[in-house]
């Protein structure tokens, strides 16, 4: 990671006392790679797990734990004045509790009550911790407040229990603090009682048991559209087609598809139940006539022409079975050709398909696909139309939730939708 200068914030990455401890390291290193100034103010508790001199090592800056030390430079208020976002990762139970109300017995949650810039915090606890009335109380006094407590991930915790309460990975952790940075108001809880499904990543249909035809999509958008809804509160499934190489975003239930085909089955199964579909997924639109059952072998001949046939249009059939209310976004990749450019192929593309919205997203070499970066243009289904500017794809995701929560809520409302 290359680090950006013009792009530089100042970060205060608070550090509570739990065994998830250890993955804030690699939190701080991303951050400080990234040109970030970090400064790392630990609990007593979690000085114990990693030691100062591992923080100071990796941020470049002193580490910061005791009220009393360099009185004069008044700590506990400057370093929350200063900060452009205060990421606590991990958040335990007990410093929700002290942070929900408003307790100041040490550095970091006097940091927390003079910071006025955003506040995200990633819990990590056990199961019956996170799901403890106390601690579901203090999440939504929290939340209340304006501060971003982010959905934990399921999986191991210590010993040899699992469940809900993980930190979430340290690479979602930094993804989403870049996106507060970008812009503070990209996670409200407005998405609380949805139950989305998204598709993700781009199917591959198999000429033979090593070759298949595919195409270039990773599946981060798709991804990062989960990662966003999850955390705004929705209830979210992932039907991910070959993006077993990205981590599983917090909150999220996944689906794992491989062709076009299974992408189907998976998308029909889940779509009754939703109340907002999202087709992301590059799903190639033809396969092999034929699988052949082992690997074709080189021969001194040409090969034998592979005949392909259509596979079904998933998205025109989400769009035709859908129940009412249910609103169906839809993704366009266009290059352009010459018969009109990638806007135009986009309205020609909404108009046939029938869907909501729909993202056109103009993609090629070092667009869109294979890049952290997207734009394109978010149309509606009401001829309203919305510019977006080249920006992470959380940055992305987060605008076209932002459309999807104004018409869901409208439609509660008997209303209709547009982009303004």
């Amino acid at each position: 990671m290359t680090p950006n200068p013009a792009a530089a914030h100042d970060i205060v990455l608070g550090v509570g006392g739990g065994i998830a401890a250890y993955k804030a390291c690699e939190v701080s290193r991303r951050l400080t790679e990234a040109g970030n100034r970090v400064r790392i103010v630990p609990t007593a508790s979690a000085l114990r797990f990693v030691g100062a001199a591992t923080f100071e090592a990796l941020s470049g800056q002193p580490v910061r734990s005791d009220v009393f030390a360099d009185v004069p430079e008044v700590p506990h208020v400057r370093l929350g004045r200063q900060a452009e976002l205060v990421l606590v990762a991990p958040a335990t139970a007990d410093l929700l509790a002290r942070a929900a109300h408003g307790l100041a017995d040490d550095l970091l949650t006097n940091t927390l009550l003079t910071a006025r810039c955003p506040v995200l915090m990633a819990p990590a606890m056990h199961t019956e911790m996170w799901e403890h009335p106390a601690t579901r109380d203090n999440v939504a006094l929290l939340r209340r407040r304006g501060v971003v407590v982010l959905e934990p991930a399921s999986g191991r915790l210590t010993g040899s229990d699992t469940g809900k309460g993980r930190l979430p990975d340290p690479e979602e952790i930094v993804e989403l603090a870049e996106l507060l940075l970008d812009r503070a108001d990209a996670l409200p809880r407005d998405l609380v009682g949805r139950r989305v499904v998204v598709s993700a990543g781009g199917t591959r249909e198999p000429l033979d048991p090593v070759r298949f035809l595919g195409n270039r999509s990773s599946g981060r958008q798709g991804h990062a559209l989960a990662r966003v809804a999850a955390q705004r509160g929705a209830d979210v499934t992932l039907v991910a087609a070959n993006t077993t190489d990205l981590p599983v975003p917090s909150g999220v239930r996944v689906v794992r598809v491989r062709t076009a085909a299974e992408l189907r089955e998976a998308m029909h199964e889940a779509a009754p139940e939703a109340d907002i579909l999202v087709m992301a997924a590059a799903v190639a639109d033809f396969r092999p006539e034929s699988t052949a059952p082992s690997k074709i072998k080189k021969a001194g001949s040409d090969p034998e022409p592979v005949r392909l046939v259509r596979n079904p249009d998933i998205l025109t059939e989400l769009v035709e079975r859908r129940r009412p209310g249910q609103l169906v976004v839809g993704f366009a990749a266009e290059t352009g050709d010459g018969t009109g450019d990638p806007l135009h192929h986009g309205r020609a593309k909404l108009a046939r398909k029938g869907v909501d919205f729909l993202l056109v997203n103009v993609v090629g070499d070092g667009l869109a696909f294979e890049v952290p970066v997207n734009s394109g243009w978010l149309l509606g289904g009401d001829g309203s139309e919305r510019r977006i500017p080249v920006g992470s794809k959380n940055l992305l995701a987060s605008t076209l939730w932002d459309a999807v929560a104004r018409a869901t809520a409208g439609r509660d409302r008997g209303e209709g939708s547009t982009l303004a």
